[in-house]
């Protein structure tokens, strides 16, 4: 083989993107020495997105100290891609869920604020376009915290001005808007996320995915109204139906909320990403496309990094192949165009030791390398 692309997705909590590409990269050399190999470190809006692109595009990284999901300060960082004014913030590194400990995990209490503070500050900066991952969130809000970082306020029936969390959804009944700046309206957003949610509902961002992120049947219940009013309040005031909108129940509904008030877009995250570092240019006369997640199953051929890969290298007629830690689905995975999917663990481990990252790496080593032999073989049989 003369040229092979690795463009795995972090295998979140465990190793980068980059980690993956470097460790397959040494696979790679030993079976073919001589091949070309492009490593390419790739996201879909939720962990790691921010790197992918500031690495690729050049970008410089901001610090900026805001608040965290229950305002404990944080120092999060965001890219700026100089010359054209594009901020890439992800939000994960503000209001994601990594950020809290097991026993403060509530999504009634949790807020998106941090982002909006992000944000706030790259406008400050000059940056008019914003490109921002939504996964990994510790919040069910509806993006009202973000609103209420960059100027909105919410209020209840008597005209007082709501607090923060979800908990705050079902009392908002009218929007204050007078203390919004300027440069927030004049700015585009383009949101990168990985799930096509509504925002309220059985399949919406309080059913799906509060739970996960420390709510009880009770919470889910009562953040499920919540959503339901907060998107009645903003077609009401904004004249926008954001309710069914796929992708609007992302990281909580902060997708609705960047709809619902904001000049913004819902895009894909993968594709986000793969058409900002030219992917497609990328990976012209490879030979094998290298790819993954932590997990492969029914999902990943739902908008998940692998198949924004596979989808882009059909297109040029390149066979792909995705590796993950734990592997379902295989014949789905199959049909929907994978030549080859590889489970990584070579033996019954515990969670704790699938979780390591040298094990990890070790094993994506020994997988790919033991593929790669398989072909060498029978390519060297003219078969």
């Amino acid at each position: 083989m003369k040229k092979i692309v690795v463009a795995c997705d972090s295998f979140k909590g465990c190793v980068s993107s980059m980690e993956i590409a470097e460790h397959a990269e040494i696979a790679i050399h030993r079976i073919y020495p001589e091949c070309m190999v492009t490593k390419i470190a790739v996201g879909d809006g939720g962990e790691g997105t921010l790197s992918a692109l500031v690495s690729k595009l050049k970008g410089e990284l901001v610090t900026c100290k805001v608040n965290g999901p229950l305002f404990d300060p944080v120092l999060a960082e965001y890219g700026i891609i100089g010359g054209n004014g594009t901020a890439i913030i992800e939000m994960a590194v503000a209001s994601g869920l990594t950020l809290l400990p097991m026993g403060k995990r509530n999504p009634m209490l949790t807020s998106t604020f941090g982002t909006g503070e992000l944000i706030k500050d790259a406008l400050g900066k000059g940056c008019r376009k914003i490109l921002i991952g939504i996964g990994g969130s510790a919040t069910n809000d509806g993006g009202t915290g973000m609103l209420q970082a960059l100027g909105y306020n919410f209020l209840d029936n008597k005209g007082e001005k709501l607090g923060h969390g979800g908990q705050i959804l079902n009392s908002i009944t009218a929007i204050d808007d007078t203390g919004v700046p300027p440069e927030v309206r004049e700015a585009s957003f383009t949101i990168a996320c990985d799930v096509n949610n509504p925002f309220s509902g059985s399949n919406g961002a309080a059913y799906v995915y509060a739970r996960q992120k420390g709510a009880d049947e009770h919470m889910i219940l009562e953040l499920d109204k919540g959503l339901k009013n907060f998107a009645k309040v903003i077609k009401e005031n904004n004249n926008r139906d954001i309710d069914g909108v796929p992708g609007a129940g992302a990281a909580g509904g902060i997708g609705g909320g960047f709809l619902g008030f904001l000049n913004a877009r819902l895009k894909p995250g993968i594709e986000v990403v793969l058409e900002a570092i030219g992917f497609n240019e990328l990976i012209e006369e490879a030979d094998l496309i290298v790819t993954g997640e932590g997990k492969l199953d029914a999902q990943t051929a739902m908008g998940k990094t692998p198949a924004g890969i596979l989808k882009a290298a059909k297109k040029q007629g390149v066979p792909v192949i995705a590796i993950g830690g734990g592997v379902e689905a295989v014949e789905e995975l199959n049909r929907a165009g994978f030549l080859a999917v590889l489970p990584l663990l070579p033996y019954p481990v515990t969670l704790q030791q699938a979780m390591d990252p040298k094990f990890t790496l070790e094993n994506i080593r020994r997988t790919l390398e033991q593929q790669l032999r398989i072909i060498a073989f029978y390519k060297s049989k003219n078969v």
